[in-house]
């Protein structure tokens, strides 16, 4: 759900190089967006890029979902000066996994977001205000309706493939129940059919940090300085859970930060190398991302369940058309490899052509951002095949 990407130079062969964020509004009056809860929403302004190049019949295209505070900055570089490049570029770009010499590669921010997409922070065309926590509530099936309006938009009847991580693999396995017409290959990777009671729980500790922050003013707070406090907090606790036990004994372990020796003073908040980690990945968070946001696109993922309004998961992917790719890791424990394997159970259940296969990686639940190489040298052939027509 968080990590760093490795960093790389936009003048590098397999780099896609500069690239700009694209706008586009979609649902316009009286076409609007109906949303899982009733309400409706119009326009609505999409924030999205793309790399690599449309073929003439439009077939090889791949749209990414990002994950919960990603954004659709996926690769790639917007100035020369940027510190570092989009959220997945060591994954993205010619010759790597999402090889953009051959395939025409999405990704957009999602709806709710704070990176360009319309979500809470923007303005009620209605009452001239934002949103604020009046935004309709969201659900993934929303988001997927979003997105798969603006791949019609842009002139794309069916997708090679959707791939997504964590927030965003759930997001691919709605899109290939949703619109299974639309999607020849699914690629779900550290993700589940369902958010368990314990991902669930580790959401509502910092939902209420930022809730209990005198600051977040019933989310009436843009106009000040906001709930940074209680954001920071949340994004500290979600951090922890992205990594693995192993990963932080081996990056930390029981190190000071800037002293051999305790200090004994209640006053030193950061005395361990972890707590300053931390705290730096909580002041980060801040400067990016927008509360109100981070409210409801948790919510949404506590509220996902892929087999709602069917008999059963089984009964659920029996919709879906695609080929699947399933991954997780050994060291995962929000999205732990029993969820992948009741996923490819259900989905063998129906009979669809499903590779899986658990990776061993140190990292935890960020792997699939952190060690492109072994997953690269899997969805490439997988994403080849599909592209020559393989059943």
């Amino acid at each position: 759900m968080s990590s760093e990407s490795p960093t790389s130079s936009w003048t590098e062969s397999n780099s896609v190089g500069l690239v700009t964020t694209q706008y586009r509004e979609l649902f316009q009056p009286p076409g609007l967006l109906k949303f899982a809860s009733g309400e409706d929403l119009g326009p609505v302004t999409v924030a999205f890029e793309t790399y690599g190049k449309l073929n003439e019949d439009a077939s090889n295209a791949i749209f990414v979902c990002h994950a919960l505070t990603g954004d659709a900055h996926a690769a790639g570089w917007h100035s020369s000066t940027d510190r570092k490049p989009g959220w997945w570029d060591g994954f993205i770009g010619p010759g790597k996994g999402l090889d953009t010499d051959r395939y025409f590669v999405i990704c957009a921010n999602v709806l709710g977001g704070c990176q360009g997409t319309t979500g809470p922070g923007s303005m009620n065309p209605a009452t001239g205000k934002r949103f604020c926590l009046s935004f309709p509530f969201l659900t993934i099936r929303d988001v997927v309706t979003v997105h798969a309006e603006l791949v019609r938009s842009l002139g794309i009847q069916q997708l090679l493939a959707v791939v997504g991580g964590s927030l965003g693999g759930m997001q691919v396995l709605e899109w290939a129940v949703r619109f299974p017409e639309q999607v020849r290959a699914a690629v779900v990777l550290a993700s589940a059919s369902q958010l368990s009671a314990q991902g669930i729980a580790f959401n509502a500790v910092g939902r209420r940090a930022i809730y209990a922050d005198p600051g977040f003013a019933n989310g009436e707070y843009y106009e000040s300085a906001g709930p940074r406090y209680g954001l920071a907090l949340a994004r500290m606790v979600a951090h922890i859970t992205y990594l693995s036990e192993n990963s932080i004994e081996l990056k930390f372990g029981r190190r000071l930060q800037d002293s051999e020796k305790f200090a004994f003073s209640m006053q030193k908040e950061t005395e361990f190398q972890i707590e300053s980690y931390l705290h730096y990945q909580g002041k980060r968070f801040v400067q990016r991302f927008d509360a109100n946001s981070y409210l409801y696109l948790t919510r949404m993922m506590d509220y996902f369940n892929l087999s709602d309004g069917f008999g059963s998961l089984a009964d659920a992917l029996a919709v879906s058309r695609c080929r699947f790719f399933v991954a997780s890791y050994d060291t995962d424990w929000l999205f732990p490899t029993s969820q992948s394997r009741e996923l490819v159970s259900a989905l063998l259940q129906v009979k669809r052509h499903v590779s899986f296969l658990e990776l061993r990686c140190p990292f935890g639940h960020d792997s699939f951002l952190i060690d492109l190489e072994p997953l690269a040298s899997l969805v490439s052939p997988f994403l080849d095949r599909t592209m020559d027509g393989a059943g």
